[in-house]
């Protein structure tokens, strides 16, 4: 009996190769398919500034919040974004950060009335506690000027009206313009004609108004 040349064999055989056939053209297809697809890379791969805020928190952003950092696409931890922005190298010294009217962090080329920079890095950690001298009872403090998108802490500790001797006696500003400082816990802000001081950073009253030749008048 030759089994090559029976019908039934010679069907199975058939069959057999047509579907082998069949499975090779659609792996052959997928194949294919999967080559044409082009997979974006991660954005950490992309090198720069790169953090992950999270969900949305109404449009602010906390300056001290830690942040998923990425630094030349290498995940680098959770980082304020000062901290981030520093480890890749990106220009702040141009920028004043702060806060603007809407209570969000903003930056801008240069402060001034709109925008208030944020208070010192020493302030946020720890509150300062106010000390009274034996002979007055007024009390003392750290006095800040903020200059050169930065700010440093004056000698000392200072009454409110020593710290704006100091910050603003004799200064003029220019019309739009601001110059600002701190004492303790409140910001002060010079503007045309007048000292101005806020305890919440945004809302600003004014404490003096200048007088001749934009001096100070004595405060407190």
């Amino acid at each position: 009996m030759d089994l090559f040349t029976d019908r039934r064999t010679q069907l199975a055989l058939l069959g057999g190769a047509l579907a082998l056939i069949a499975g090779l053209a659609v792996a052959f297809a997928l194949v294919r398919k999967g080559e044409g697809e082009k997979v974006s890379p991660p954005p950490a791969s992309t090198g720069g500034l790169v953090v992950q805020a999270g969900p949305s928190d109404e449009g602010q952003l906390d300056a001290a919040r830690p942040l998923r950092c990425f630094v030349a696409g290498q995940f680098a931890g959770e980082l304020t974004l000062a901290e981030c922005a520093q480890r890749n190298g990106v220009a702040t010294g141009a920028l004043d950060v702060g806060v603007d009217q809407g209570g969000n962090l903003a930056a801008a080329d240069e402060a001034g009335t709109v925008l208030t920079p944020l208070p010192p890095a020493a302030q946020a950690a720890a509150a300062p506690v106010a000390q009274a001298t034996a002979a007055s009872i007024a009390p003392s403090g750290p006095c800040w000027r903020y200059s050169g998108a930065e700010w440093r802490k004056l000698p000392g500790d200072l009454t409110l009206n020593a710290c704006v001797q100091a910050l603003f006696a004799g200064r003029c500003e220019r019309a739009g313009g601001a110059t600002y400082g701190r004492w303790m816990q409140q910001a002060l802000r010079l503007v045309v004609g007048k000292i101005e001081v806020s305890g919440d950073n945004r809302s600003f009253h004014t404490l003096v108004e200048q007088g001749p030749a934009c001096s100070a008048p004595p405060v407190g």
